[in-house]
């Protein structure tokens, strides 16, 4: 191994150790269980050197989002002294929603900047009219929390965060695991400073980004070149929101097209431009067979061409909170169909929602919010039926213990079990969703962005598509059926049963 593949596995592994300092030390469930956070390592430029394999839809938007970041301070003239990191939650810089919260702090050799390092975490409540802040009925940005613009983290700026949020004491552990998160990359960098000194450190990190651009560019060289469409939906109520690709594939690169995708909406679906990207390159990193350290030299290959004001690239203040987590999905969704257009090994469909359920309330005297994804099934491939019971594609938490749920939350778990023959049929079938119900403890508002309620998981080579996800509410002997989108109240000893999709079939049974 060379001197710059060490110092490049060394930068990875930093990233990696931010993460566990962040898991460790976290307060809400959320992040230390669920472990819905990301972390990376920045060159002076903004340059992503390395990344640890945390969230997908977080890892590619640090490409967009760091680099808005970094010519934001430029604008405002804003530089970060030693010690001293920025916050933002602005999608439109940040790029996901409101409720990651990035911090990135600057890493000096003795007086001039050397790198940065960033880690974005998503807090469970950042304010606005509903608990869990993923507001189904937003029909602008505001609607969805407070926004905080790059700034320069103090007393001041923390307390005036807090005063927003509706669970301020969680907030808080989250924010300094944050920020204890950095420090630990701070310093590891410097030990590597120490070992190597900063020539060679980045010497090492341009050859990194180069073989990282060479063996993607390799890998592309093995593809069919050619133009590739497929169209995919997703659902505001019974209307579809179309999202279409045209993916053009070359030994020079990939270019994602999204020419005739539905246009911006006042409906928190929107997905900014970090997302985008973040779930076009999520498809194209997985469908190469290389061994491809995930950094700036691989997301270099890949071009979107997102129209202005449409679904993958809206205006600024259109609510997007859902475009994170649901229409990255989709985005996901659709480039993997259109790349099984030439690639047998692409899977059918997977369950193609997070299925986030939000709830909180005033329980004694303080208020609560509880945050969290909940798995399906994924597709079926070609020599292999799916994984039952799992997060797929863009999502990359695990489950929150029924344990710690009911310990920390004014509710209990009545069933956690595989949904059985959810599944699409076919040579290979997919895997089985999940049966999550619950009982809430006392009065409770929830909120669900979901989907897949009522256009089914996909399958593929004569596969039949997965079943599509169901939500009841049992209240007072009655059974009320949900859409995959809404905000209630629940009363004490009410019931949720959520259903997830089932992934879909690869191949026509024999």
């Amino acid at each position: 191994m060379t001197d710059w593949e060490i110092v490049g596995k060394a930068t990875q592994f930093i990233a990696e150790e931010m993460g566990v300092a962040l898991k460790r030390s976290a307060i809400s469930p959320n992040i230390r269980e669920r472990m819905d956070h990301s972390c990376a390592v920045l060159d002076s430029e903004g340059r992503i050197i390395a990344q640890a394999e945390h969230i997908p839809v977080h890892l590619g938007s640090f490409k967009i989002g760091s680099r808005n970041i970094i010519n934001y301070m430029r604008e405002k003239s804003i530089t970060l002294k030693e010690n001293e990191m920025l916050i933002t939650n602005d999608p439109y810089i940040s790029g996901t929603h409101l409720n990651d919260v990035t911090i990135i702090a600057p890493v000096y050799d003795n007086d001039k900047l050397f790198c940065y390092v960033i880690n974005k975490a998503h807090n469970v409540d950042v304010g606005g009219p509903v608990f869990g802040s993923l507001n189904p009925e937003a029909r602008n940005l505001y609607q969805e929390g407070l926004i905080i613009p790059p700034v320069v983290i103090t007393p001041d700026i923390i307390r005036m965060i807090l005063a927003n949020f509706k669970d301020p004491e969680t907030a808080n552990g989250d924010l300094n695991a944050q920020i204890s998160a950095n420090r630990m990359g701070i310093n590891r960098i410097k030990e590597l400073m120490a070992k190597y000194g900063p020539d060679e450190i980045k010497s090492s990190w341009n050859s990194l980004i180069d073989h990282s651009r060479e063996l993607s560019l390799m890998a592309l060289k093995e593809w069919e070149a050619g133009e590739y469409k497929a169209i995919d939906y997703l659902e505001k109520g019974i209307e579809k929101i179309n999202i279409n690709i045209n993916l053009k594939i070359s030994a020079g690169g990939v270019v994602a097209d999204f020419e005739g995708t539905h246009g911006e909406i006042e409906y928190p679906l929107n997905a900014v431009e970090g997302v985008t990207f973040s779930a076009v390159a999520y498809a194209i990193r997985s469908a190469m067979q290389y061994s491809i350290p995930t950094n700036d030299g691989f997301y270099s290959v890949i071009t979107i061409k997102a129209p202005e004001r449409s679904l993958v690239n809206p205006e600024r203040n259109y609510p997007v909170s859902g475009g994170n987590v649901e229409t990255t999905q989709r985005i996901a969704d659709v480039t993997l169909r259109a790349l099984s257009e030439f690639l047998y090994y692409i899977p059918a469909a997977s369950s193609g929602t997070m299925m986030n359920l939000m709830l909180g309330g005033k329980y004694g005297n303080k208020y609560w919010s509880y945050y969290e994804t909940i798995g399906g099934g994924n597709g079926g491939r070609y020599d292999s039926n799916g994984e039952s019971g799992i997060h797929s594609n863009m999502t990359n938490t695990l489950n929150t213990p029924v344990e710690i749920a009911e310990k920390e939350y004014p509710f209990f778990f009545t069933k956690n079990n595989l949904r059985k023959n959810s599944y699409g049929k076919g040579k290979y079938h997919g895997g089985e969703g999940i049966v999550r119900s619950f009982k809430v403890r006392s009065r409770t508002y929830i909120s669900v962005i979901a989907d897949r309620f009522i256009i089914p998981p996909w399958g593929l080579h004569g596969g039949f598509p997965g079943k599509t996800g169901k939500i009841y509410i049992l209240s007072n002997g009655r059974k009320k059926s949900m859409p995959s989108k809404f905000s209630t109240v629940l009363e004490e000893n009410d019931e949720v049963v959520i259903e997830t999709p089932g992934g879909a079939a690869y191949g026509e049974k024999q």
